[in-house]
């Protein structure tokens, strides 16, 4: 169990701060942390990994669960004022997932006027978090998932988490995803898998891409992040430990979907790049400018409030330097 991505166990850390555990998510005294000028939030309540999709003139922004529901959502047009809304887009898991622990969603447009969203889940069957897959013909839902199994589910690797579709320029798909090892003292490996045209079935074996190897990486990577950069592939991903601010992103690059994917060796944005204002920042997501929209990149991010309570998205702004992202934040 990966419980940096449950929402459910940060908002009981919350309203009991004695509970075992929970003080793993606080990062120095009180006094310290009231000093700590605060992050610019977007959303300002708790809404870890976020996902961001623009359709038509609208973004919407999916995140882990929260007590309520198993993917909440929030949509914006100017990714600036977010509107939360109360409705779960994925009422109802799929018989193989345990509720509770639904975490790091992505939603994509699919084939056929569709939504696809992949998901974590706790499998019932082996007690591990897996990755599936639901469709739905509107981006708010309701998601169904019929499967009687997860879509990726590498038992012998710790099960799976922190899905992300990629579609290259010829149009074929893909997923990346991390093996979640570090639940069971394994290597955290960022896989890329190849997908069928309707988005619904792996396709042959999956290729390891990076694995935790830079000190900052702690003992995890994870939430990767693929786009396609002039020529080059950037993948951006999240490493070390979620609950404090050792938490930071980074970015490998190659020339080539499957690699080799060459590691930049400082973090692209972390507690100390941000002067303390965004406290472990990561669980990313890539917003690709549009025609009608303002100018420019963005990337979207959870980090921690100052007293380690929970987690709110922001949208920062994402240069590029000879092919080299930086995030800008505000001012």
């Amino acid at each position: 169990m990966n419980p940096g991505r449950s929402a459910i166990t940060l908002c009981v850390c919350a309203m009991v701060a004695a509970l075992a555990g929970c003080a793993g998510g606080v990062s120095g005294d009180g006094d310290a942390a009231a000093d700590i000028p605060p992050a610019v939030f977007a959303i300002d309540q708790n809404f870890p990994d976020p996902d961001v999709l623009l359709v038509g003139d609208t973004y919407y922004a999916y995140a882990t669960n929260s007590l309520v529901a198993n993917v909440q959502y929030a949509t914006s047009t100017d990714l600036e004022s977010w509107e939360v809304h109360d409705e779960d887009v994925f009422p109802d898991l799929p018989a193989w997932a345990d509720s509770g622990k639904t975490w790091a969603p992505e939603v994509t447009t699919g084939s056929n006027e569709e939504f696809l969203l992949y998901f974590t889940a706790a499998d019932r069957a082996s007690g591990l978090q897996c990755i599936g897959v639901a469709s739905a013909t509107t981006p708010t839902g309701p998601f169904e998932s019929p499967s009687a199994l997860p879509l990726i589910c590498p038992t012998e690797e710790g099960g799976a988490i922190d899905a992300s579709a990629f579609v290259d320029l010829d149009g074929s798909r893909w997923l990346v995803w991390k093996n979640d090892g570090n639940c069971c003292d394994l290597d955290t490996w960022l896989q890329l898998s190849s997908l069928s045209a309707d988005g619904r079935t792996v396709v042959g074996e999956s290729v390891k891409l990076i694995k935790q190897s830079e000190d900052w990486h702690g003992a995890v990577v994870e939430a990767p992040v693929l786009i396609r950069h002039d020529d080059a592939y950037v993948l951006f991903y999240s490493a070390n430990s979620y609950a404090d601010d050792s938490y930071a992103m980074g970015y490998a690059t190659a020339p080539a979907l499957r690699g080799p994917y060459t590691n930049n060796a400082d973090p692209l944005f972390s507690t100390d790049t941000a002067d303390d204002r965004f406290l472990g920042p990561g669980g990313q997501d890539v917003v690709a400018a549009a025609p009608d929209q303002p100018a420019g990149d963005h990337i979207v991010l959870h980090s921690w409030d100052p007293a380690f309570v929970y987690r709110g998205m922001s949208v920062l702004e994402l240069t590029w330097v000879d092919g080299r992202p930086t995030v800008v934040p505000p001012a």
